[in-house]
C-alpha cells in the first residue's frame, strides 16, 4: 500500500525538489520508503507502506527492458500467478513484489494489461518508447486517482490532492456544482473535485497522455445479464468466490487482522479467515456508550464463535479534538459521520496489525440497505390515488420530535416521508439526498445560488450516464449499479482509504472483489431483497456458518450519534464553524438560515445533523484548503 504522484510537464526539465515537497505531502500514506524517477520532463514519485517483498520492493522500478518505469498504489492478489506466466515468458523478474509484475504486463500487453489484474490499485507508467504516461485506477476505485491538465498541456497527478498543491499555477477555485453536490449527497462524485481545475480519475478507468493529448477510457463494466440458477448452485458458487477472496487477501510479509461489527459482512469475512489462519484471527471494533449505537455485544459473539483475538475500543462523545485533528487528512468535504470510528477501529487495529480485511460493499451489491426496502413500497406509494396518504403522513410525523435512538419507528417515518419531496426520476437517490430544491434556495447566499443547483440528478453530468446505463438493469439491480457508481466509489471507499490511511493501515475489501461483485449483479433481483429481509441471498447462503441472530438481527450501520454530539460535546465547534461571522466571510450561505437549522436542532425539534454536519464539514476543509480561508 502506498501513495504516488508525479507529472508530466510539457515546459522544461522535472524539477527534483518539486517532486520531493509533492510526496513529503503524503507520507502517511507509506511511512517505510520513498522513491523518485526522473527523466526529461517526467517526474514519478511513490511513499511506500511496505506489506509484500518487504527488502525488494523499492519504488519506481522499470520493467526488465528498463522502457518503461512505474509508480504502483494497492495490492495485486493474483500476482504470483502472474508472475510465473512472465517467468515462463523468459522475462528476467529481480524482485517478487506484484509491482514489477504489473509494469512487465504492460510491456507485454500494452494498455490491455488492466485485464489480467486482480485487486486494488491506482499506478503510473511512463513509456520511455513512446513518450506516453498511463494513469490506471482499479475496476471498483477502492484507491484514489486525481489529475490536473493545465493549459499548457502539462498533466499533474497524485494519490490526494494535498500532493498536487505544491505544483506551481495549481488553482485553489472551488467548483460550484461539487460543493452543491456534497451539501445534497454529502460526498463529491467522480469526475468532480471541490477544486474546479481537479479531477477525479473515474474507476475502472485508464487515462492516456500522449502527444500532448489525453484519452480516458473505460476498461471494465459490470453486466446486466442475470442467471437465474438454483439457489444451490449459485450458493455453491458463491461460498467458492467469497474464500477465494479471501484466501487471496491474506497474502502478506506483515501481521494481518479484521474489522470486525458483527454483521453479516464482517462476521462473514472473519468466518472464512479463521479457516485458512494456522493461528486466531486478530479482530477489532468500536463501540458507543450510547447503547442503540453499539454493536459490541454483536461483535463479541462472532469473536466467541471463531475463538478470535478480539479487540475493542469505545468512542466517546469528546471527540471535537479527533475531528480537528483529521481535518487535513480529507482534502474534500466529505459528510459521512462514519469516519470517525473508521480512523479509531483503524488506529486500534494498527496497533497490532499493518493489513485489515474490512466487510465493506455487501450492503451495495447484495442490497443490504433499508432505502432498497423504501424504493420498492414507493412504486406502490407514488401512485396519484395514494399520493395523498403520502402527504398526509408526511404532515402527521412533521410534528414528531426526532428520537434520540439510532433508527426508530419514529425516524424511519420521518426520513422515509421526507424522501418523497424527492422527484421520482431519481429513483433510490432521493432516500440518500439531504437538501430539496426549497431548501437550496434558502441555504444559499442570494449572490451564490444558481438554477443548475435545483437540477433533479438523473440530469447532471456526473449522474447522468450511471442512469442511461442502470436502465438495461432488472429491479434492484438498477438501484444497485447507481450505488456502486456513485455513492459506493466516492463515499465508502473515500472513507476507508482516507481513514486507514491516516493511520498507515491497509485495508482490503474482500466483498468487492471483481469477480464477487460480477457474481452479484448476475443474481436474480428477487434474491436481493424478499419482502422485508435485505441481502436474502447472502443471509441464505450463510445458513449453518453463522448463527441466525447474526443473519437475521436488524441492521445498525456504522456511524455515531452526531444528532446527539451536536446538542452537547460537539456543540462548541458547530457554533464556532457556523457562526455568522465565519458564514458571512464565506459568502456561499444564508447565515438566518443556518442559524434557524441550528436553534431547531438544539430545541429538538427537527433533526438537521446532517445538513449541518455537511455545512460543518465543509467549513472545516475550507479553513486548511482554500485559498482564501474565511
Amino acid at each position: 500500500m502506498c501513495g504516488i504522484c508525479g507529472f508530466y510537464q510539457r515546459d522544461g526539465e522535472a524539477d527534483a525538489s518539486l517532486l520531493k515537497r509533492m510526496n513529503d505531502r503524503i507520507t502517511h500514506r507509506g511511512p517505510d520508503d520513498e522513491g523518485f524517477y526522473l527523466e526529461g520532463r517526467v517526474g514519478l514519485a511513490n511513499r511506500r507502506l511496505s506489506i509484500i517483498d518487504l527488502s525488494t520492493g523499492h519504488q519506481p522500478l522499470s520493467s526488465a527492458s528498463g522502457a518503461c518505469w512505474i509508480a504502483f498504489n494497492g495490492e495485486i492478489y493474483n500476482y504470483q500467478d502472474l508472475r510465473r506466466d512472465l517467468l515462463s515468458r523468459g522475462i528476467p523478474l529481480r524482485t517478487t513484489s506484484d509491482t514489477e509484475v504489473v509494469v512487465n504486463l504492460y510491456e507485454l500487453h500494452g494498455l490491455d494489461f488492466v485485464q489480467y489484474l486482480r485487486g486494488m490499485f491506482a499506478l503510473a507508467i511512463y513509456d520511455r518508447r513512446q513518450e506516453r504516461l498511463i494513469l490506471a485506477r482499479d475496476r471498483i476505485g477502492k484507491k484514489p486517482l486525481y489529475y490536473m491538465r493545465k493549459d499548457n498541456g502539462t498533466l499533474v497527478f497524485a494519490s490526494e490532492i494535498k500532493a498536487m498543491l505544491p505544483f506551481p499555477g495549481i488553482s485553489r477555485e472551488l467548483d460550484p456544482e461539487a460543493l452543491d453536490l456534497f451539501l445534497t449527497l454529502e460526498y463529491i462524485p467522480a469526475p468532480h473535485s471541490i477544486f474546479r481545475s481537479i479531477h477525479k480519475l473515474p474507476a475502472g478507468h485508464l487515462l492516456v497522455y500522449e502527444n500532448g493529448k489525453t484519452d480516458i477510457r473505460c476498461y471494465w463494466e459490470v453486466g446486466p445479464t442475470v442467471r437465474d440458477r438454483s439457489f444451490p448452485e449459485l450458493r455453491e458458487e458463491f461460498l467458492a468466490l467469497l474464500e477465494e477472496s479471501v484466501r487471496l487477501r491474506m497474502i502478506a510479509d506483515v501481521p494481518l487482522g479484521a474489522f470486525l461489527s458483527g454483521g453479516i459482512d464482517s462476521s462473514s469475512i472473519v468466518a472464512m479467515m479463521a479457516r485458512h489462519s494456522d493461528r486466531p484471527v486478530q479482530t477489532f471494533s468500536i463501540g458507543f456508550e450510547e447503547k442503540s449505537y453499539s454493536e459490541l455485544p454483536h461483535s463479541r459473539k462472532v469473536a466467541e464463535l471463531f475463538r478470535t483475538d478480539h479487540y475493542v475500543r469505545e468512542l466517546k462523545p469528546d471527540i471535537q479534538e479527533l475531528v480537528l485533528s483529521l481535518a487535513p487528512f480529507l482534502d474534500e468535504p466529505l459528510g459521512d459521520f462514519s469516519n470517525y470510528p473508521t480512523f479509531l477501529v483503524s488506529q486500534t487495529a494498527r496497533e497490532k496489525v499493518t493489513v485489515a480485511l474490512s466487510g465493506d460493499g455487501g450492503d451495495e451489491i447484495f442490497g443490504g440497505y433499508e432505502h432498497y426496502i423504501a424504493q420498492k413500497v414507493s412504486g406502490i406509494v407514488d401512485f396519484p390515488l395514494l399520493r395523498p396518504l403520502h402527504q398526509l403522513i408526511a404532515q402527521i410525523t412533521r410534528g414528531f420530535p426526532p428520537s434520540p435512538l439510532k433508527k426508530g419507528l419514529v425516524n424511519r417515518v420521518k426520513r422515509m416521508s421526507e424522501g418523497y419531496h424527492f422527484a421520482t426520476a431519481d429513483r433510490h437517490f432521493r432516500w440518500m439526498t439531504f437538501l430539496d430544491r426549497k431548501q437550496k434556495k434558502e441555504l444559499y447566499s442570494p449572490g451564490y445560488f444558481q438554477d443548475e443547483f435545483t437540477v433533479d440528478l438523473h440530469r447532471r453530468a456526473s449522474f447522468a450516464p450511471h442512469f442511461a446505463a442502470a436502465r438495461a438493469f432488472p429491479g434492484i439491480n438498477r438501484d444497485l449499479y447507481l450505488d456502486l457508481k456513485t455513492y459506493l466509489v466516492d463515499d465508502i471507499m473515500v472513507k476507508v482509504d482516507r481513514m486507514s490511511m491516516a493511520t498507515s493501515l491497509e485495508a482490503r475489501a474482500p466483498l468487492l472483489d471483481h469477480k464477487l461483485v460480477e457474481f452479484a449483479f448476475s443474481l436474480p433481483p428477487r434474491m436481493k431483497v424478499r419482502g422485508p429481509v435485505t441481502k436474502w441471498f447472502f443471509k441464505k447462503a450463510m445458513e449453518g456458518i453463522l448463527p441466525n441472530e447474526i443473519l437475521y438481527r436488524q441492521k445498525e450501520g456504522f456511524s455515531i450519534p452526531i444528532k446527539n454530539w451536536l446538542k452537547t460535546d460537539l456543540k462548541p465547534l458547530m457554533l464556532d464553524t457556523l457562526s455568522p461571522e465565519r458564514l458571512k466571510a464565506l459568502d456561499y450561505f444564508n447565515p438566518e438560515t443556518v442559524a434557524r437549522l441550528i436553534d431547531e436542532h438544539l430545541q429538538n425539534r427537527e433533526n438537521h445533523s446532517h445538513r449541518l454536519w455537511a455545512l460543518i464539514s465543509f467549513s472545516l476543509w475550507h479553513q486548511h484548503y482554500s485559498a482564501n480561508p474565511a
